[in-house]
C-alpha cells in the first residue's frame, strides 16, 4: 500500500511539474489590431495602414498598393521563436499580390519574412503554382537569389490550392532555426525551412511586396520563452 500511494504521489508531482512546463514555455500575446491602429503604435513602412471595421473576418487591417515592399511593423511586441497565426487576403493580379508576414527584424531592410503569392495558387502551369509559399530573409536572400541557387527549396506549391481571393489561415511555426508554414487546415506544412540569415531582431510585422495591397486579420502570437 506505501508503494502504490508513493506511485500515486509522483504520478501527481510529474503532471504539476508538465503543466507547469508547458506553462513556463508557451506564452500566448493577445494581439487587439484595431486597438494597435487607433493607438498609432503600428508602425507602416512605405503603405498606409488603415482599419476596416467589418468584413467576414470581422475588423482587418488594410495595407495601400505601392512600389517596393512595404511593413505594418507592430511597435511593442517582440518575437523570436514560437507560433504567428493570422489570415491574409491577397488578389489573384498577376505579379500584382504578395502577402505575408515579416520576423526576427531588426529594421525595415533586415527581416525574415513568409509570404503568399495567390495569383500562382491555382494556375495552369506547375512552375507557377510551384512559387505559391515563400521564405525570404533580407537582405542577403531576397527570392531572386533563391530561386536561382536554391531551386523549389525556398518555395513550394500549396496543397489543396486556396482559392486566389478569399481568406487564407497562415501558420508559422518557428523554433531554433527552423520555420514551417501550414496553410488552412492542413496537417502537413507546405514549406518547412532552416532560417538563413541568423537575424536576432525581433520585430514582427505584416509585410506586402512590391506593387501589392493586402488585408489582414486575427493575429495570434504565442512566443517560446
Amino acid at each position: 500500500m506505501k508503494f502504490l500511494i508513493f506511485r500515486f504521489k509522483r504520478l501527481i508531482l510529474s503532471l504539476i511539474i508538465t503543466t507547469c512546463h508547458i506553462t513556463a514555455f508557451a506564452q500566448k500575446v493577445d494581439v487587439d489590431l484595431s486597438g494597435l491602429v487607433v493607438d498609432k503604435t503600428i508602425k507602416g513602412y512605405n503603405r498606409q495602414v488603415t482599419i476596416i471595421p467589418s468584413g467576414p473576418k470581422g475588423s482587418y487591417i488594410h495595407l495601400n498598393e505601392n512600389e517596393g515592399a512595404g511593413m505594418a511593423w507592430l511597435e511593442g511586441v517582440q518575437f523570436s521563436d514560437g507560433t504567428i497565426e493570422f489570415d491574409v487576403k491577397g488578389r489573384n493580379v498577376l505579379q500584382q499580390s504578395f502577402v505575408g508576414i515579416a520576423f526576427h527584424g531588426s529594421n525595415d531592410s533586415t527581416y525574415d519574412a513568409v509570404y503568399l503569392r495567390p495569383f500562382n495558387f491555382k494556375s495552369q502551369e506547375e512552375e507557377r503554382r510551384n512559387h505559391s509559399v515563400q521564405y525570404i530573409s533580407l537582405p542577403k536572400y531576397d527570392w531572386p537569389k533563391l530561386r536561382s541557387e536554391f531551386p523549389n527549396k525556398y518555395e513550394q506549391p500549396i496543397s489543396p490550392a486556396p482559392e486566389p481571393e478569399d481568406w487564407v489561415h497562415c501558420r508559422l511555426v518557428i523554433k531554433n532555426d527552423e520555420i514551417k508554414i501550414f496553410i488552412n487546415d492542413n496537417s502537413t506544412p507546405s514549406l518547412t525551412v532552416k532560417t538563413l540569415g541568423n537575424h536576432k531582431g525581433t520585430k514582427i510585422g505584416f509585410w506586402v511586396g512590391n506593387g501589392s495591397d493586402g488585408d489582414f486579420a486575427n493575429l495570434d502570437i504565442r512566443k517560446n520563452v
